[in-house]
């Protein structure tokens, strides 16, 4: 008799064990409680294919990210050459702070477009479900209000020719700006703006967002390094 309650003992055992081993492997555990609610309705990593988080045939893409690329070009081989040839003064005969404004005008405009481009290409990539838009909206809404700051505050502070490369015109500043935002981050203007870059892919839940973000980081990094500032 008490040979046969071990062997039963063993088989009840063993049902328990395998019960157990399903349980773990199988997509039940997703319900499982401690589990984020969200991800238990959504697909994980490993259940996407990646190639679909950005569609790169969309043409308005690569006109998102010819105009990230350009518009630092842009302005640095103007100022460059102003510095240098002062092209700009002396077709203005002579009137470098209305060249100065011109300019400023010019690159204003050339970032609105830029803007315009990036939310065109937003609005026809995918939207993934692995960014989490109970967390990822709020998280935007607090990008972009503190990278908005970041970016008028310091125009304030340079004002319209510190802001708009005026040094390249030889309108210099008395002095060294070093209060707000300047006293939290050294480079506010590039670091507002990709804060906004990257409020606006959240928003959107949109890879293709994120990727062009990193796109303007890495072009403004370099832009800075240029210009003899560190970003990174």
């Amino acid at each position: 008799m008490d040979e046969m309650n071990k062997v039963n003992k063993r088989v009840v055992d063993h049902s328990v064990s395998a019960r157990l081993l399903h349980l773990g492997t199988s997509s039940n555990l997703n319900k499982f409680w401690f589990l984020p609610q969200y991800y238990q309705t959504h697909p994980t990593m490993s259940q996407v294919d990646l190639a679909s988080l950005v569609d790169f045939n969309k043409r308005s893409f690569w006109v998102s990210v010819g105009t990230i690329l350009w518009n630092p070009l842009f302005w640095n081989c103007v100022a460059q050459n102003e510095y240098h040839n002062k092209t700009i003064t002396k077709t203005l005969r002579g009137n470098r702070y209305l060249g100065c404004y011109l300019l400023a005008i010019t690159i204003f405009s050339l970032g609105m477009f830029r803007d315009a481009m990036y939310h065109n290409a937003l609005k026809e990539q995918p939207a993934s479900d692995l960014i989490n838009p109970a967390i990822a909206k709020p998280l935007a809404a607090v990008l972009f209000v503190v990278g908005q700051t970041f970016v008028l505050t310091s125009t304030w502070a340079l004002g319209i020719t510190g802001t708009f490369l005026g040094d390249y015109f030889g309108i210099l500043m008395s002095e060294r700006v070093t209060g707000f935002p300047f006293n939290v981050v050294e480079n506010p203007m590039y670091v507002g703006s990709t804060m906004c870059f990257a409020a606006t892919a959240l928003w959107y839940s949109s890879p293709a967002g994120l990727l062009l973000t990193l796109l303007v980081h890495i072009v403004y990094s370099i832009a800075l390094r240029y210009e003899g500032y560190v970003y990174f």
